[in-house]
């Protein structure tokens, strides 16, 4: 017996040190995906670690990157949230104020087609940053 094998709990035969199952690995689901991934590990016949060893390991999963998102890109998605908040309490108030008729309805419809207009500039912006 060699000095880098340890005895299971049974005491009878030993396991190579580097073929111990010592680290734990923890992932959080949804039910549905729970759901799946049992479905998926009751059909391999397998336990679910030795399913996740098996697809994870022997490199049958493929994974996607998903894309990094540019400095640029956040700091413009940072602005249009911004500005979206902000573009909103406006709505709400002009709302409010067509509904207590303290703005007249063309004065309404003229702000409205402006609030519209700066959405699009906005998508558009948001659209062409990388």
């Amino acid at each position: 017996m060699s000095n880098d094998s340890t005895p299971t709990k049974r005491g009878r035969r030993t396991i190579p040190a580097d073929t111990q199952l010592a680290k734990r690995v923890g992932f959080r689901l949804t039910d549905a995906e729970h759901l799946a991934y049992l479905k998926k590990v009751e059909a391999s016949g397998m336990s679910a670690s030795e399913f996740f060893r098996e697809c994870v390991l022997t490199n049958r999963t493929r994974v996607v990157a998903r894309q990094q998102i540019s400095t640029d890109r956040k700091r413009v998605l940072f602005v249009v949230n911004k500005s979206g908040n902000n573009l909103n309490q406006i709505a709400h108030v002009l709302n409010a104020a067509r509904l207590d008729q303290s703005v007249s309805e063309s004065t309404y419809l003229a702000a409205l087609d402006t609030l519209e207009s700066i959405e699009l500039l906005l998508r558009a912006h948001l659209n062409n940053v990388g």
